[in-house]
Formats: C-alpha cells, structure tokens, sequence
C-alpha cells in the first residue's frame, strides 16, 4: 500500500468524483481509476459506493480514511523534519491542546520563540486528552497539553501555572444568574452538559457518590458550542472560567461552583521520544519559561 495511492484515495474521498480528483492530482481519469482499482483488489474490499457522477466512501472506505489520514499525515511529518535537519532557522511542531485561557503560556512561548526562529510554524490540534494524547502516542503530534495528570510511566512533563476554576455558564435572565456562586443543590433537575471527560473525571471529584443526581442532558467537546446551546435554551454549560464570552452583550454570564473545583494543566511528551531539531529547541524553550513562570 502506497502512500501516493493512499493520496489518491483520500483526493476522491473529498470531491467525491473520480473526474475532479484526478484534475486536483494532475493526472489522467483513467490512471486515476487503475490505482483505486488496484488498492481495492489489494485489500479485498471495494471502497466506494458508485454512482453515474459521483464516489461516495462506503463502511470500508470510511474506515481507511481514517487510517489513511493518519499514515499521510506521518509521512508529511516525518519528510518535513528531515527537510529541516540542516536548517534549524524553522520548522514544523504539532501540538495536541485541551481548550483552556491558560494556553496563553504556550502562546508567550511560541511568540518569543518565533523571533529567534521566524520561520518556525506551529500547528494546534484541540480536543479533549483521549484524541489528543492517542495522536501523541501514535507520533502525529509533538506535544500535547492536557487537563489530566499525565501517566508518568509513558510521559514527561511540565505543569503549566495557574489552574482552571470551574462554573456554570448560563442566560443572563436565568434565576441562578443572581447567584454569586452555584452550589450542588442549585443544579438538581436543570438539563446540564459538559464534556464526556469532565463527567468521567472532574465532577467525581465535586459530588462524589451523588453525581447520579445530576441531569447530563447532552455532551459537548468544544466550550464554544455548548455556549451556543446556553443561547437556545437547552441548558447550561459546565466549564472553565474565562472560555466563552459573557459580557452583557452575549446574553450569558459565568458563576463559579461551591465547594471550589479547579483543574490544572500539563504539558507532556511520550518518554524517549525523538525530536525533529526545531521541536528539541522549542521544548528546551517551554522548559526554560516555565521555570521563569
């Protein structure tokens, strides 16, 4: 299995159109078409349902796009650092973050470094710790910064000042907004929602035994979303202070919880890891300015 046919692949999966592909690859239609046809008889399934104008990926299809994304996207990697081996003027870094005001650290840093370093590029992966850390085990990402304590058997790491407070985003008019803080009490019945992560892992820590007394009405991976639902009258967001606007103009506002509940940040990298020239200096960077934090 090539990676230039698995380019090939991934070019019909998004034009859905053997035609446009082929036009995007500079390449004949039917060239196009043998190496498809190839790579389905290489793995004994076809990949896409026919249509007179048009390829869409079936159940199959579906699944290599996926892992052909990933084989792509660690080969660009990998053919990108060695480009940069003699050329330590830039470079690419892939980093895997958790949505958090405290990213604002990491940002300093790429800022400073970027003088020194003008051509250096980064790019940020966001999600929740299982999609991020899963890239980073798989080598797609460079770093990741996380809201869980990492497993220090698999991760080295630094903690990044400050925590994370949590609260409850809701519409200015609702009656909890008069609230200077919301307790446990004051949440019971109301459709709640938050990531699949906070529910596994921070709120356990807040109520204990009684989080089944909670109304999780819905999951959200993105802050910003969920606030979009607080909008609608859906319910009500749980999340980190300082992620969604909440000025008078947004129509919401942000009351921390009681007892307090806060998270901390890290960022990690897999043990005995290999670093492109660029992401070695810029960890030497993120451990310098952290011990200046």
């Amino acid at each position: 299995m090539e990676i230039r046919v698995l380019r090939y692949f991934l070019a019909i999966a998004r034009e859905e159109n053997m035609t446009r592909a082929a036009e995007r690859l500079h390449i004949s239609q039917p060239s196009l078409s043998k190496e498809i046809k190839k790579l389905e008889e290489e793995l004994g399934h076809e990949l896409f349902i026919r249509g007179n104008k048009s390829m869409r990926l079936n159940d199959e299809g579906m699944l290599l796009r996926k892992r052909a994304e990933d084989i792509v996207a660690m080969a660009d990697k990998t053919a990108e650092e060695f480009r940069r081996l003699d050329d330590i003027i830039g470079g690419e870094i892939r980093i895997g973050c958790a949505e958090s005001h405290l990213i604002k650290y990491l940002a300093r840093s790429i800022k400073s470094f970027k003088e020194q370093y003008p051509n250096f590029i980064f790019h940020i992966f966001s999600g929740d710790t299982e999609p991020v850390v899963e890239r980073l085990d798989r080598g797609i990402l460079d770093l990741a910064v996380i809201v869980e304590p990492p497993n220090l058997s698999k991760y080295n790491y630094l903690t990044i000042p400050e925590s994370d407070r949590w609260g409850v985003v809701m519409q200015r008019g609702s009656r909890l907004a008069e609230k200077s803080e919301i307790t446990f009490e004051d949440l019971y019945g109301l459709p709640l929602f938050c990531s699949e992560q906070s529910i596994r892992v921070d709120f356990p820590r807040w109520c204990g035994e009684d989080m089944d007394k909670l109304n999780f009405a819905g999951t959200v991976n993105l802050a910003y979303n969920g606030s979009v639902l607080v909008k609608e009258g859906l319910g009500y967001l749980l999340t980190f202070e300082h992620l969604i606007d909440t000025s008078p103009e947004s129509g919401l506002c942000f009351r921390p919880i009681t007892p307090l509940l806060e998270t901390s940040m890290y960022i990690i990298w897999k043990k005995y890891q290999v670093f492109s020239p660029i992401a070695e200096l810029f960890l030497k960077k993120l451990k310098e300015d952290n011990g200046s934090m």
